[in-house]
């Protein structure tokens, strides 16, 4: 359970989430990571995304404003409950704590994913009319997970070491729910 807490610790160091944008006139592909509590790049943050949020003005999408995506307010604090949960966890030393921890935090996750699947389709469905480039019945939501060409850009989504961590955060709190029950 303490690997698992350290685990779910990881959203505070890497990147749950990368978004990579390619296309022949960029040399180096653009990379949106984006943290638990920020969004940045392989640039300054700045920087990243200006240049995305200037590609995003031409098709009609939405800026991209950290400071207004609520979820960067909020998530540190839910990850930081549920490591104060998983330490309590440990003193209590209860199989069904574990089962229960591990269970909120797969419910958690989920509904994580499931916000920002809710995000990308706002951002790429909902369309400035005025904008200079329509593309009739052109959605530009990237995939939630995997690649896809968007117009001239080859896009990928992909889960980060953040995600990964807090994955094995839920596989090591059942495991020591398990192995508590073995026990018994």
């Amino acid at each position: 359970m303490g690997l698992g807490v350290i685990g779910l610790a990881m959203v505070f160091l890497f990147p749950i989430w990368r978004i990579t944008l390619e296309a022949a006139q960029f040399p180096d592909p653009l990379k949106m990571y984006i943290y638990v509590d920020k969004i940045g790049g392989d640039e300054e943050e700045g920087d990243i995304l200006q240049n995305i949020n200037i590609l995003n003005h031409y098709v009609g999408m939405k800026y991209i404003k950290p400071d207004s995506i609520p979820e960067l307010v909020y998530f540190p604090y839910i990850a930081y409950a549920m490591i104060f949960l998983g330490i309590i966890a440990i003193a209590v030393n209860r199989m069904w704590y574990y089962f229960s921890w591990a269970g909120i935090m797969s419910i958690l996750s989920a509904l994580g994913i499931y916000d920002f699947y809710l995000w990308m389709y706002d951002y790429g469905h909902d369309l400035d009319p005025k904008a200079p480039i329509k593309v009739p019945g052109q959605s530009y939501m990237p995939p939630l997970f995997g690649e896809q060409d968007l117009l001239n850009f080859y896009v990928t989504s992909y889960p980060q070491l953040g995600t990964i961590g807090m994955a094995l955060s839920v596989i090591l709190a059942f495991l020591a729910g398990w192995l508590l029950w073995k026990k018994i």
